[in-house]
């Protein structure tokens, strides 16, 4: 990859689901999503994601072409997740992944998480951004991290632990281009 791509978020929509499937199902993603993933599921999560007032689902844009796919939501509403005691509807959770196993070690998964999460921040109710990731991925941890989450524990889910992970907005700052390397 030459260069950091221009990163921007537009609304997921219904035409960009079989899209989605598509990528669900690419080995880098499916290896840490719910993969492999059929067309019916992607129709029914995701489709479900456009219509609901708690999540927000978006295509990443790199440089203007559709390269990934990233959501927030009301940890605060969903009533059957892993994140015990979050009653602050302030608190976000994320998730996301970027298509092309080639921006994977870019520096482009830093940007596009450190892009979304200082977007959330602007709204002042966000007071804290959560995430979930397995133990194992230690890519997607790196990232983390230098965006500015910090681990906070384990949870166990019933496709077995994940990695918690939290940025309040005190401890967020926007990513610089060195930081993203």
């Amino acid at each position: 990859m030459v260069g950091m791509p221009r990163i921007d978020f537009r609304s997921l929509t219904e035409a960009d689901l079989p899209l989605l499937f598509e990528w669900l199902n690419r080995p880098h993603v499916a290896q840490w999503w719910d993969g492999p993933i059929l067309y019916n599921e992607v129709l029914d999560r995701y489709g479900a994601h456009i219509r609901s007032e708690s999540t927000s689902p978006y295509v990443v844009l790199l440089d203007g072409v559709p390269g990934g796919y990233i959501q927030s939501w009301v940890a605060a509403l969903e009533s059957e997740y892993w994140w015990e005691g979050v009653s602050d509807p302030g608190v976000l959770g994320i998730d996301q992944l970027l298509a092309d196993p080639g921006g994977l070690c870019q520096g482009v998964g830093t940007a596009m998480v450190g892009q979304f999460v200082e977007r959330r921040f602007q709204d002042p109710s966000v007071t804290r951004i959560i995430l979930d990731t397995d133990p194992e991925n230690f890519r997607a941890i790196r990232c983390y991290e230098k965006v500015g989450f910090r681990r906070v524990g384990v949870g166990t889910t019933p496709e077995g632990p994940v990695l918690l992970l939290t940025i309040e907005r005190e401890r967020f700052r926007a990513p610089t281009a060195a930081s993203r390397l």
